[in-house]
């Protein structure tokens, strides 16, 4: 098998990104992916960054605020977050997410 194309996804090191969302982290030359895992209650502030945002419930549910404004997502919904939109969420469910940002997020990658 070539592993410099095909990989593990059990290989791929969990990382608390925040507290209480644990994460697997992939790196591309122009993304960060990120699958998250998080139980109910827990919530990340207030934040912005430059980075776009692709937000996609996998199981569960998770409300998302974008600039002030809340919305709960479930499976099968998504939120494209613009580069330094304020957002916020807190999972309602224990939750799986992906996130896609655009660029690499070098703090991530630093963990």
């Amino acid at each position: 098998m070539d592993t410099t194309i095909f990989k593990y996804f059990a290989d791929i090191p969990v990382k608390e990104v925040a507290p209480g969302y644990f994460s697997k982290l992939i790196h591309t030359d122009n993304n960060t992916i990120n699958f998250i895992e998080v139980a109910a209650g827990r919530a990340v502030p207030r934040h912005k960054h430059l980075h776009q945002q692709y937000t996609f419930v996998l199981e569960g549910q998770f409300e998302l605020t974008v600039n002030d404004v809340p919305q709960v997502l479930d499976p099968g919904m998504y939120a494209l977050i613009p580069s330094e939109a304020y957002h916020s969420g807190v999972a309602v469910t224990d939750c799986k997410l992906l996130d896609v940002f655009s660029p690499v997020r070098e703090d991530y990658r630093q963990l």
